[in-house]
């Protein structure tokens, strides 16, 4: 009997798949102010197709692709980007978020940085997302020799 991550029909579909599955993410993630979608529905399709890769093969597979630092630097330049558009607007007078005033950094007039502000709050969003969502799959799915052992939170018993 073939294992389950070994079944070639399943791996042949997931390597045909996720390449599309991901364009689908970063086009929802790109429209996301024009329709339906946004940040955290494209961040949510990222991070699905990596799980579903690990499903495929398995987590080392993913593992391998998406290191436990490389995750952790795409779910920070994600929240730095959010909150770094955020004070930006702030440093400029305005509201938290308001970005219209980033017409004055940007050679545009305040309609189109308020469209590159949404746009740059989309992408933060969604790297951050599609982090986060795979980190806690594979802390679920790694096994632990011992029951009691926390290590995705540094704590040892």
């Amino acid at each position: 009997m073939i294992a389950p991550f070994e079944d070639v029909v399943i791996r042949t579909a997931c390597r045909l798949l996720i390449p599309f599955i991901q364009l689908y993410g970063l086009y929802v993630i790109a429209h996301g102010a024009e329709s339906p979608g946004g940040g955290f529905q494209g961040g949510v399709i990222l991070g699905a197709s990596f799980i579903l890769l690990s499903l495929a093969y398995n987590a080392d597979e993913v593992r391998k692709r998406v290191s436990e630092k490389r995750n952790l630097i795409f779910c920070s330049v994600g929240l730095f980007i959010y909150s770094g558009i955020g004070a930006v607007c702030l440093a400029l007078g305005g509201n938290y978020l308001n970005y219209s005033r980033l017409h004055h950094l940007l050679p545009v007039d305040p309609v189109y940085a308020r469209a590159l502000g949404i746009f740059g709050i989309e992408v933060g969003v969604g790297m951050t997302v599609m982090a986060v969502m795979l980190s806690i799959f594979l802390d679920l799915a790694s096994k632990h020799e011992d029951e009691g052992e926390m290590t995705s939170l540094g704590m040892d018993r």
